[in-house]
């Protein structure tokens, strides 16, 4: 599902150039990479173009297509990270579709294997992906606050405010919210 009020911002805009950059570098066509992630030639075109947003969803089967996490990707679009990332400079991916906020707090970086994220599920929303980006990577889940239901492959774990779910992600993954409050985590991936 595509956002149909959008304005392109700058970071919308090197989104847009990486993933037409990514596409070219390996010589796809649009009808190859549409092949390859599930997504329509339509709506490649239109995301290359910056006319829309990618969803999360969207997001995450071009990371799958390309090997790369969304977080490497989003990276790659961004500034190299200094050593220190204070809180107003660690950048917020907001999905158009679902609210989902993503913060980047430890981007990727030249050197280091892990990074840890920040999500913020809004109530009553889910985000589904068909396969990681990479096989194997190795998730570390701490809920912070309200509830997340987290499905990995075909086992759904209920996480609380303070509980931990570490899993090597091979297959799909969903995440949902079923509670009365958004559900905020943390994240550290780290490269098998």
């Amino acid at each position: 599902m595509l956002s149909d009020h959008y304005a392109p911002n700058r970071e919308d805009l090197r989104l847009a150039a990486r993933l037409g950059a990514l596409r070219q570098e390996r010589g796809w066509s649009l009808d190859e990479l549409a092949g390859r992630s599930g997504i329509s030639r339509a709506t490649l075109s239109r995301i290359e173009r910056a006319e829309t947003s990618p969803t999360a969803a969207l997001l995450g089967r071009l990371c799958t297509a390309y090997g790369r996490t969304m977080s490497r990707l989003l990276a790659e679009v961004e500034a190299e990270p200094a050593q220190i990332l204070r809180a107003r400079e660690q950048p917020i991916w907001t999905d158009p579709e679902t609210g989902f906020r993503r913060q980047n707090v430890s981007p990727p970086a030249s050197g280091f294997c892990t990074e840890l994220v920040l999500g913020e599920l809004p109530v009553g929303a889910e985000i589904a992906y068909d396969a990681p980006p990479i096989p194997g990577l190795e998730h570390h889940v701490m809920m912070l606050d309200g509830a997340l239901d987290l499905a990995i492959e075909d086992v759904t774990h209920r996480l609380l405010a303070g509980d931990c779910l570490r899993y090597r992600l091979v297959g799909s993954s969903r995440f949902a919210c079923p509670g009365q409050e958004p559900a905020r985590y943390l994240i550290a991936i780290s490269k098998p």
